[in-house]
């Protein structure tokens, strides 16, 4: 049955942030920061920012504001009035937590893949009953409490997305969630620049998740990943029942082969000692383990494994993270893979196998476009020359580039794959046209801030409107 009940009511959020409601009393559908996104019910939260959020109260009033959480009275609607913005969020998504103790609440975090592997498990959740779950990359100190905050009362199961940029960020926001399963999808040099130990530190930061674990939860481990001994450890202080994954013998959940089609792929492996085989709706090669880490978090959120694998099998890839598309443009088609959103070393790596095992017709060749990895610190340089080895292992045909630290890759490779290089992603996308000939298989990755988008978006333009 749908949730008919409010999600919020003034009382409610008055009894849960502490606050004092200012006006009348209301009921609101829904929560939101961002007076742009208002939906008429709407609550709306007036966080300080870069910009102050009051500034925009009377503008999600007239969008259609029930009522709003603010640190003064404002203008144009009820408000029920906080000592400080984000600690009412706070308190609201802790009061959300509370009032459904029957929720299954599974987290999620790592170095690469949380967010497609989150979207994975909310595909399962919502196979088996009432489901909720982060949108977007909502997973930080703002996107994490919103989540929770959203939840709504009849909700079965929800899975939440925890990421970091600093030390100390994942182990509070865990304690939020309080889940009854984590994981950790793998662990690897993104976001070394703030952490004095690099990935060791990194590694540590992923494995405070289990902090926040329900009383004999379940710790779901990279068994493959070099930081192996330390996530567990930090799951056996946490007293948590741990489970792993990996291709090597002895894991709860054990990749015993992966095939890529036109498709997605199809998935050996052996699950809790009972070998499985099933479909997935994915084609990358990171998505073999990353499937085992999906199902072991789905089992203990006790969704049936036949419901797991039918989730797996049509769940498919996010926008920037993957998505095919054939370009029909005006000299002949090519496929254009769309790796856009992020990169770093480990799914740089991943990405290029993945791209030279798919098929290329006749006279086709498998193309990479590349802008910079970021937040590398001092290891920047050589991790940008190091993708040369992998790409030549993958037997790529050829590289295009743009961004300073992309220059070194660039002047690495050998001539015969080095294709354009040019300053920014805007002046190689402004070149789309020179990046790519009929048949060719293209794949565009780089860090969201490095605008690997510009190029996805001005090769799909290719193709005309539409």
């Amino acid at each position: 049955m749908p949730d008919t009940a409010p999600l919020w009511t003034s009382a409610e959020i008055e009894v849960a942030t502490g606050g004092r409601l200012s006006g009348p009393a209301f009921v609101a559908t829904g929560i939101t920061y961002n007076s742009r996104e208002i939906a008429p019910g709407d609550l709306f939260l007036a966080l300080k920012g870069a910009r102050d959020g009051h500034e925009f109260a009377a503008a999600a009033f007239a969008a259609g504001a029930a009522g709003a959480i603010t640190e003064r009275p404002v203008e144009g609607g009820p408000s029920v009035l906080v000592r400080d913005t984000l600690h009412a969020l706070e308190a609201l998504g802790v009061a959300a937590r509370d009032r459904a103790p029957h929720v299954r609440r599974g987290a999620v975090t790592g170095s690469v893949g949380k967010t497609s592997v989150t979207q994975a498990i909310k595909a399962g959740l919502d196979l088996a009953g009432p489901a909720h779950a982060s949108i977007k990359s909502y997973n930080n100190h703002i996107g994490v409490p919103l989540t929770l905050a959203r939840m709504p009362r009849t909700t079965g199961r929800a899975v939440f997305e925890i990421g970091m940029n600093a030390p100390g960020e994942i182990a509070p926001l865990s304690k939020m969630v309080r889940p009854h399963a984590a994981c950790v999808t793998t662990v690897g040099p993104v976001h070394i620049e703030t952490f004095a130990e690099g990935e060791a530190g990194v590694a540590a930061e992923k494995a405070s998740i289990f902090e926040g674990l329900n009383p004999g939860g379940v710790a779901v481990l990279n068994g493959d990943t070099g930081f192996s001994v330390l996530l567990d450890a930090a799951a056996r202080k946490a007293g948590a029942r741990r489970v792993t994954f990996g291709a090597g013998a002895g894991h709860d959940a054990r990749l015993i082969d992966f095939k890529p089609n036109p498709e997605g792929a199809r998935v050996q492996a052996e699950l809790f000692g009972k070998t499985i085989d099933f479909t997935l709706g994915q084609s990358g090669f990171h998505w073999g383990l990353n499937s085992l880490c999906v199902l072991l978090m789905l089992d203990a959120l006790d969704v049936p494994l036949d419901t797991a694998l039918a989730a797996l099998a049509e769940f498919r890839p996010l926008a920037g993270r993957g998505q095919t598309t054939t370009v029909h443009a005006p000299g002949g088609a090519f496929t254009l893979i769309d790796e856009s959103y992020n990169a770093n070393p480990l799914s740089m790596a991943a990405g290029f196998r993945s791209l030279g095992a798919r098929p290329v017709p006749p006279g086709g060749r498998r193309v990479v476009v590349l802008t910079d990895m970021l937040e590398l610190g001092d290891r920047s340089h050589a991790l940008h020359e190091g993708l040369a080895g992998a790409i030549g292992a993958a037997g790529l045909d050829l590289v295009h580039a743009a961004g300073p630290e992309m220059k070194r890759l660039h002047e690495v490779l050998p001539t015969t794959r080095r294709g354009l290089w040019r300053e920014t992603a805007a002046e190689l996308a402004a070149d789309a046209a020179e990046l790519v000939a009929p048949g060719d298989v293209v794949m565009v990755k780089g860090s969201n801030g490095s605008k690997a988008s510009l190029v996805a978006k001005a090769l799909v333009a290719l193709g005309g409107a539409g």
